[in-house]
């Protein structure tokens, strides 16, 4: 009926275990004296596995489609994750990556094999350059991490070859989890710098820990709070002055494209998450790319082999003496590579500014639209998420899970929770610009109604979800002590 919400068909789907019965088959074979060991080797045969499931054809399509559907991603609804950048990643990049040319490329293939791979590498890293200002770029890491890692590898290289590779890092207390794990595995020991009363860095708090001790500061821009760092710049030269080096973490550049590029914030160094910014599907474990970009101080030490050009074409070269070496078998996931030149290629330089354009105007939509319910972690503009806090519910016993826990009743993926650690009872919220008007108001009108419902019916909240395919499970519990294996019961006949 038109104007009528449909919760839609909820089917409860047991384990296929469950569903097996004893000679129930997927398909019909002959009847036949013929057996698999008259015409396969041994080695190919498979023996009896006690407890496999035996279903019909109909039963195992039922099974997987079902849990498919159980699935949340950024294909089915929208998926507000801060920090993560969920955004739609449109589907013809996923086809260009799946060309055979592409998909099926050897990684050993001879470079003169490879022209087209090697010149579409070398195009991206073009792009990767010209986006932050830096001088060059290697897209050898597997994924953002890992590109934090080789960016303080190539930090430790640059002062080792000065004399001293220093002791100490400095990390904002609101930096991703990441960032002192990449520091503590090149050998430093990590500085908190707290923020101020509205979540920025004070440049007074990087000059007092600042001195020849500290390799390089660590910091977001925008920050993991989603806010910009506006005193960046005086923040950089307090750090060069010192001879110290500044690493960005670019997991937040969807805010920046076409309109601000990190090099000219004072950045040495930074990872580039294509997961996160340019069409690489994201979550699951993977598969990630963290490309790295460098400045002209860096530059020698970056990964081989690297892609250069030659008279007789592009060719992998070995020839930087200075450099850390491999970080990765073979050159990374290429597959990403190439969904992030076609996003690059097909939106353009003007299309890249609307992006970041965008993805601030949402954020902020949001950012003043919940406000009327929901307390801000700190006031002011943000970029391209929002923080805010479970404390206006104080009263009520509603906490952030529940909140999200409601928000999975009306068909939405929760936000980030609990994260940056310093906002208690984090909810962080980035809609990106892939979401049109009409979504964000939907998202907006349920946030609102559960907002009414923790002040005027908070148990449903604490019952949340009740529409879903499992309600609330004990995630303390199922983290540390998971059940992993299925133990069919004992049967009648041994009972």
């Amino acid at each position: 009926m038109r104007g009528r919400k449909q919760e839609g068909l909820l089917l409860d789907e047991p384990l296929i275990f469950e569903r097996s019965r004893p000679g129930r088959r997927g398909v019909d074979v002959a009847a036949t004296s013929t057996t698999p060991e008259q015409y396969l080797p041994p080695q190919w045969i498979r023996p009896p596995i006690d407890g496999f499931p035996e279903v019909s054809e109909p039963e195992v399509l039922r099974h997987y489609l079902r849990l498919s559907q159980w699935n949340y991603g950024a294909a089915t609804t929208f998926y507000p994750l801060g920090s993560c950048t969920m955004k739609y990643n449109p589907v013809v990049n996923e086809a260009l990556a799946r060309l055979r040319g592409f998909a099926e490329l050897h990684p050993l293939t001879p470079d003169e094999l490879a022209q087209g791979a090697l010149e579409l590498l070398a195009e991206l890293e073009r792009w990767l350059r010209e986006i932050t200002g830096m001088s060059a770029v290697t897209l050898q890491p597997a994924a953002g991490a890992h590109g934090e890692l080789t960016g303080m590898k190539m930090i430790r290289a640059y002062h080792r070859d000065r004399g001293n590779p220093r002791q100490k890092v400095l990390i904002p207390a609101s930096a991703h989890g990441t960032n002192p794990a990449s520091a503590a595995l090149c050998g430093y020991s990590t500085v908190t710098l707290e923020g101020n009363q509205i979540g920025l860095i004070e440049p007074s708090a990087v000059r007092k820990a600042m001195n020849g001790e500290v390799a390089a500061l660590m910091i977001t821009n925008p920050n993991t709070l989603g806010l910009f760092e506006r005193e960046i710049l005086q923040i950089a030269e307090i750090v060069h002055a010192h001879g110290g080096l500044v690493y960005l973490d670019g997991a937040n550049l969807n805010a920046l494209l076409g309109v601000a590029k990190p090099a000219h914030m004072g950045a040495d160094v930074m990872q580039i998450n294509l997961h996160k910014t340019f069409s690489t599907p994201h979550g699951g474990g993977g598969p990630g790319a963290g490309p790295v970009a460098v400045n002209e101080l860096l530059e020698p030490y970056l990964p081989v082999p690297r892609v250069v050009r030659t008279e007789s074409g592009w060719r992998w070269s070995e020839e930087f003496p200075r450099s850390i070496g491999r970080v990765r078998t073979f050159h990374g996931n290429f597959g990403m590579h190439v969904r992030a030149l076609a996003y690059l290629l097909a939106l353009g330089g003007e299309g890249l500014t609307q992006v970041s354009r965008l993805a601030v105007l949402a954020a902020n939509y949001l950012r003043v639209r919940l406000s009327e319910a929901y307390q801000l972690a700190f006031p002011g503009v943000c970029m391209h998420e929002c923080v805010f806090t479970d404390k206006g519910f104080d009263a009520t016993g509603v906490k952030t899970l529940d909140i999200a826990k409601r928000l999975l009743d009306r068909g939405f993926y929760a936000p980030t929770i609990y994260f940056p650690l310093v906002v208690p009872g984090a909810l962080m919220i980035e809609p990106t610009e892939t979401e049109s008007k009409e979504t964000l108001d939907a998202f907006i009108a349920a946030m609102l109604e559960i907002a009414r419902e923790a002040q005027e019916a908070p148990q449903r909240l604490k019952e949340a979800p009740v529409h879903t395919p499992v309600g609330r499970v004990d995630e303390a519990r199922a983290a540390r002590r998971p059940i992993l294996r299925w133990t069919p019961p004992p049967s009648p006949a041994a009972s």
